[in-house]
């Protein structure tokens, strides 16, 4: 029996996606106070997160990227914002599928038992999690969060990827049309769109404490170079 939670502030949706559910017989938990989002998954441990993007205090995005921080489990949204940048963000902030309402529930129950046979299933991968580490720091690209000691940051999908670039390749320089195609598949993309995102990765570093160590090579590239100190300050 999988265990799935359903993140949605319309309570007929939510008991009928329940209803759906435990029709198959699984387990559904349905949210309820949502403010505390993060605390109900980490209780109810589930396989897999139905998600809405609209919810009270913090929004789908946002919860989407406290759940990533834990865990690779399967995360369905599922809203009534139909937009291709909306489904955009979905992905890069760590969901699996979008599904836009209104929909048929047996065809999110069909999404659903995929999810859970590519996860769980006998063809599933077994195999630990993979994980990227150069100079102290440790990426899960898969949960798309960078560790240092204790300190955990989430990262969007793009920051993710530009960082295990950098980390694998650390203390090299790596192109710019190296970072672009592994970013956008060769896809056109301004200068600009790239200075943004590597403006992102030095913040995301600030919140470590960890300063200047994302160099620009004036007409080559960027290069991760971290110096650690000792204890001793040598």
């Amino acid at each position: 029996m999988y265990k799935i939670l359903i993140v949605e502030d319309d309570s007929k949706i939510a008991g009928l996606l329940q209803s759906h559910i435990q029709k198959y017989g699984d387990r559904a938990v349905v949210v309820e106070d949502f403010d505390h989002v993060l605390q109900q998954y980490k209780e109810t441990d589930p396989h897999l997160v139905l998600l809405d993007v609209n919810l009270p205090s913090f929004d789908g995005y946002y919860w989407c990227r406290q759940i990533r921080s834990l865990s690779t489990c399967p995360i369905l949204f599922i809203s009534a914002r139909s937009g291709e940048m909306d489904q955009v963000r979905a992905i890069e902030n760590g969901a699996d599928d979008y599904i836009t309402k209104p929909f048929h529930y047996e065809v999110v129950m069909a999404k659903i038992r995929s999810q859970l046979r590519r996860v769980y299933g006998d063809y599933a991968a077994r195999m630990e999690e993979r994980k990227v580490e150069n100079s102290g720091l440790i990426l899960y690209p898969e949960r798309m969060v960078l560790q240092l000691k204790e300190q955990v940051i989430p990262l969007t999908k793009k920051e993710s990827i530009l960082m295990e670039t950098l980390l694998e390749r650390c203390p090299r320089v790596v192109s710019r049309e190296a970072i672009l195609e592994k970013l956008w598949d060769d896809a056109f993309v301004d200068d600009n769109t790239l200075s943004v995102n590597i403006t992102r990765i030095r913040k995301k570093l600030l919140e470590f404490g960890i300063e200047d160590a994302l160099e620009t090579v004036r007409g080559v590239g960027y290069r991760l170079n971290i110096t650690w100190k000792d204890e001793s300050g040598l």
